[in-house]
């Protein structure tokens, strides 16, 4: 027996996959394949919807606001003034640019005379109830 001779046990051994012979391309390659959403050059499906920001729609138009509380109100001495300015001071604003309304929420024991651009009903009948009274400013 010579070096020429030996050779492997008949299985111990396998030729090895000669992939993307027949079909030459990215998809005949071990690993290969276009990513997802892929189109092959067209405009994406995702891309051809149209631009929404956020979440939903959200209108281009809305008015934001200041929102105050009926509870916030309770800090102002009675028969003052409560508009926006006073409520800047006070420093209850996040953007004096923007509008203010007044809600609902918590109780009022003292009487205002309330300036603002919107209040909600139960807002305005509390700070009615408490001897108050409700302004509406235009915007």
């Amino acid at each position: 027996m010579k070096l020429h001779d030996l050779k492997p046990n008949d299985g111990s051994k396998k030729d090895r996959k000669r992939v993307g012979r027949g079909t030459k391309g990215q998809g005949a390659r071990s690993g290969g394949g276009a990513r997802l959403y892929h189109q092959g050059g067209n405009l994406p499906f995702f891309r051809r919807l149209p631009f929404v920001r956020g979440k939903g729609f959200t209108p281009l138009n809305r008015t934001e606001y200041n929102e105050v509380n009926v509870d916030q109100l309770a800090d102002f001495l009675a028969g003052s003034v409560v508009s926006p300015e006073t409520l800047e001071d006070a420093r209850l604003l996040r953007d004096i640019r923007k509008p203010v309304v007044i809600l609902g929420r918590g109780e009022l024991n003292v009487a205002l005379k309330v300036q603002v651009h919107r209040v909600s009903k139960s807002a305005q009948s509390k700070i009615e109830a408490a001897g108050g009274q409700v302004e509406i400013l235009e915007m």
